[in-house]
């Protein structure tokens, strides 16, 4: 198999895959060879997941019932920290929206980077979940990174990347962001955490058996 053929169906597999949150090992079929030990790990607690899930839908919901289908308008939630990236027709529609998204339960804080511009086009969209892709990928490929520690969210060819992360771990996204094919700028919303809150973080090792 070629490169650029292995390298089409990790994007593939990664888009998929990586599009949910997973939390242990499993087996990926990827040309003909089983791929194990794919670790995706979520630095979050599992309340703050379950209450990103819902912060996500009614921030979603309110937004839809107060300004309807002329925004264009994405919510992302990582730790109860929200993201608001699309288009909208007036700068007081994008206050609207974030004042909006405030005051949904559970957030702590918003990250407005909705643009007063006319909704994106179908094929623009369709771009940039090719993009995504690619930088998830490319953080797979990236042996000194846990890739599923990051969110990624692309409006316009503009990354935004999210995450409990190091400050080593989000400088080295952020240069594999910017050097991925069709990306025009990255935005990183990074929760910065130290070496030692990482290492707690990270799985340990089952103690050895010492029985004979």
């Amino acid at each position: 198999m070629t490169y650029p053929t292995r390298r089409l169906l990790t994007l593939l597999t990664v888009t998929a895959v990586m599009s949910g949150s997973l939390t242990a090992c499993f087996p990926v079929l990827m040309g003909g060879a089983v791929m194990t030990g794919f670790v995706a790990t979520d630095r979050r607690t599992s309340g703050a997941q379950l209450e990103d899930e819902g912060i996500e839908l009614r921030a979603a919901s309110r937004i839809q019932d107060n300004l309807g289908e002329r925004v264009h308008v994405n919510v992302t939630s990582y730790n109860r920290r929200v993201l608001l990236t699309g288009e909208v027709p007036t700068a007081q529609d994008r206050q609207l929206v974030e004042q909006v998204a405030s005051r949904v339960e559970n957030v702590q804080s918003v990250v407005n980077e909705l643009a007063v511009l006319g909704n994106s086009t179908l094929s623009q969209r369709s771009s940039d979940t090719l993009v995504t892709g690619r930088v998830k990928a490319g953080f797979v490929d990236a042996k000194d990174l846990f890739a599923n520690a990051y969110k990624v969210v692309t409006e316009r060819g503009i990354v935004y990347l999210m995450g409990r992360v190091t400050q080593r771990e989000a400088d080295r996204a952020t240069d594999i962001a910017r050097s991925t094919s069709g990306v025009q700028k990255v935005v990183r919303v990074f929760e910065i955490i130290s070496e030692d809150e990482l290492r707690n973080t990270l799985p340990q090792p089952a103690p050895a058996d010492t029985k004979k």
